[in-house]
C-alpha cells in the first residue's frame, strides 16, 4: 500500500514511542511480505479512541504499525454519556476500530461526577483516565495510545499560560507518564490535527466533532463564552495569534512545549531527590493523607527545588492548592518568624513546630466534627 505523507508521518511517530517502550518487531516473520498473525502472548497496545479524527487516525495507524510488528492493537472507547447520542457514537467507534483490525475492541460507560466542584471538563478527564486504567491492567496492556496532536499542545500551553504561571505553564504535555502505574503516550504531539483529517479521509473513517468545539461557527466570529475556553482558544485565540504574528503559532509554541518539557523533567528529578530527603509521607486517621516536612533541611536547597517539593507534598495532603497557598507554606521554610499556621483547602493546615513543617487536618474542623 502507498501511504500519504500526513500516514507516513504518523507511523514514524506510533513506532518511535513504541520503540521507547521497549515494544518493536516480534520476530524475523513479520520482516517478510504477506498477512501474519500476532501471537496470543505478544505484547498489547492500547488506543484511546473517542471516535473524533484525530483517536481514529491513531487507531488506524496504531493497526498498521501492530500489524506489521507481531504486536497486538487493541481500542478502549470510553462513553462519558454527557451528551444526547454518544452511545451512537462509542458505538460507531468500535464498529470501525474493529473493521481496521484492532482487538479488543472495549467500550466503557463511565458516569461523571463533579465530586470536587472542579467543572464537568475534569470530572470526565478524571473519570475517563481512571477506566482507561482500569482497562489497561485488566488486559495487561503494555501502553496506552492518547491521540493529543501539535494543536492541541498548543492549545494546552496557551490554556496553561491563562490558568497558572512559570515554566511548566509552557511545557504542555508530556510525552510519555505513568497514571497510576499505567503507561500513557502521545506519540502525535508532533503531528497537525489537519494530517489526521487527511489519514480518515483517506481510510474513509467517519469521525464525530464534538459540537461544544464550535466548528459551526464562522471562523471570523469569536466563540461566545458559554464554550468551553479550548474550544475558544481552538476556534478564536490561536488563529488569532498566527495572524498577528505573521507565522504559525501552532507550531512555535507545540516546539516550545518540546524545549521546557526537557527543562521541566530534569527538575523534575532534582525534585524527586530532595523530596525523598526532607518529605514522609503517612495516611491519617481520617482516610487522607499528611505529610512531615524536615524545614530545616528543605532551607538549604535552591527557590525553584522548594516550590517544586512543598507543591508536591501539597497536591498529595491538600489536592486544590494554589500558587498562594504553596508560597505560604514555603515561607515557613525559608522566612520562619513564629507565623501562624497555613490554612489549605480539603480542611487541611500546614503548621510548623521547631524544624518540623507538618501538612495535616486542621485540628479546628476535627474537634468541630467530633463534638457534632
Amino acid at each position: 500500500m502507498v501511504y500519504s505523507a500526513a500516514m507516513k508521518q504518523a507511523i514514524g511517530a506510533v513506532r518511535a514511542v513504541l520503540a521507547a517502550q521497549g515494544v518493536t518487531m516480534q520476530d524475523a516473520r513479520f520482516a517478510r511480505h504477506g498477512e501474519h498473525k500476532p501471537d496470543a502472548d505478544a505484547p498489547l497496545i492500547l488506543v484511546a479512541c473517542s471516535g473524533g479524527r484525530d483517536s481514529l487516525a491513531l487507531a488506524a495507524v496504531a493497526a498498521t504499525v501492530c500489524a506489521a510488528w507481531g504486536v497486538r492493537a487493541g481500542a478502549v472507547i470510553v462513553d462519558h454519556h454527557m451528551q444526547t447520542g454518544s452511545a451512537d457514537v462509542a458505538a460507531l467507534a468500535a464498529e470501525q476500530c474493529t473493521a481496521l483490525g484492532l482487538d479488543p475492541v472495549v467500550v466503557r460507560d463511565v458516569h461523571v461526577s463533579d465530586e470536587h466542584g472542579d467543572g464537568a471538563e475534569a470530572a470526565a478527564r478524571d473519570a475517563r483516565y481512571a477506566a482507561l486504567v482500569d482497562e489497561a491492567r485488566t488486559l495487561g496492556a503494555v501502553v496506552v495510545l492518547l491521540a493529543h496532536t501539535k494543536d492541541d499542545q498548543a492549545e494546552t500551553v496557551l490554556i496553561d499560560l491563562i490558568r497558572s504561571a512559570g515554566l511548566d505553564a509552557i511545557a504542555g504535555m508530556p510525552a510519555t507518564q505513568s497514571i497510576d502505574g499505567v503507561c500513557f503516550a502521545r506519540p502525535l504531539l508532533g503531528v497537525a490535527r489537519a494530517d489526521t483529517t487527511r489519514i480518515c479521509e483517506d481510510l474513509a473513517l467517519k469521525w464525530w466533532d464534538d459540537p461544544t468545539n464550535g466548528d459551526g461557527v464562522p471562523a471570523d466570529e469569536p466563540l461566545p463564552q458559554c464554550f468551553p475556553l479550548r474550544s475558544r482558544v481552538r476556534h478564536t485565540l490561536l488563529p488569532r495569534l498566527s495572524a498577528f504574528a505573521g507565522r504559525d503559532m501552532t507550531t512555535m509554541l507545540a516546539d516550545g512545549a518540546t524545549l521546557a518539557r526537557r527543562d521541566v523533567e530534569l527538575l523534575e528529578r532534582l525534585t524527586d531527590d530532595v523530596f525523598a530527603r526532607t518529605v514522609r509521607i503517612e495516611d491519617d486517621e481520617e482516610g487522607g493523607r499528611r505529610a512531615f516536612i524536615d524545614a530545616r533541611a528543605l532551607a538549604g536547597q535552591d527557590a525553584a527545588l522548594r516550590f517544586r517539593v512543598v507543591a508536591r507534598a501539597l497536591a498529595i495532603c491538600a489536592p486544590g492548592s494554589g500558587r498562594r497557598h504553596v508560597d505560604a507554606v514555603e515561607a515557613l521554610v525559608s522566612h520562619w518568624h513564629g507565623q501562624q499556621a497555613v490554612r489549605l483547602p480539603r480542611k487541611r493546615t500546614a503548621n510548623r513546630q521547631k524544624h518540623v513543617i507538618e501538612v495535616c487536618q486542621d485540628v479546628t474542623h476535627a474537634n468541630r466534627r467530633h463534638r457534632a
